[in-house]
């Protein structure tokens, strides 16, 4: 159909209800903000059972626990990944229902949770390397439309 054949915008059948047909900009980033909760989700589950390893299992790595960055017992770097596991949990579910303060906090806990598996990378490098890749993913596709998206 050409642009002369198109009918105009008042034509029976036809709503003129501009409010329906209104694309904002950022469109396709609000499917962003949703995977970010998922991933934040996901990530969190891994924080969570990396945590809870090291709290109930802590023979499970190979490096001593003075071998690491921060030279604490396994159990503390547990109860740490356990708890940013959890509250990243908590966080993306409540991103996922469109609350203005849990990609704030996402944010924050994707950063936080980098920074504590930069520090555990010795200890299981490739779990703590896939955790930072999904921390990293989270904060770009929060980050990156900022006022594009609302929640």
């Amino acid at each position: 159909m050409s642009t002369s054949e198109m009918p105009p915008a008042s034509a029976p059948g036809r709503s003129t209800d501009t409010a329906t047909h209104r694309r904002t900009s950022g469109g396709a980033w609000v499917g962003w903000v949703v995977f970010a909760a998922v991933i934040a989700i996901t990530m969190g589950a891994f924080e969570a059972i990396e945590g809870l390893v090291a709290i109930f299992k802590d023979q499970y790595y190979l490096v001593p626990s003075t071998g690491l960055v921060v030279s604490v017992d396994y159990t503390v770097w547990g109860w740490v990944h356990l708890i940013i596991g959890v509250v990243s949990i908590l966080a993306g579910i409540a991103l996922l229902q469109g609350r203005s303060w849990g990609r704030i906090v996402v944010i924050v806990l994707a950063g936080v949770s980098a920074l504590v598996n930069l520090g555990f990378l010795s200890a299981y490098p490739i779990w703590a390397t896939l955790i930072i890749a999904f921390d990293v993913i989270v904060i770009y596709a929060l980050t990156v439309h900022w006022k594009d998206v609302t929640a």
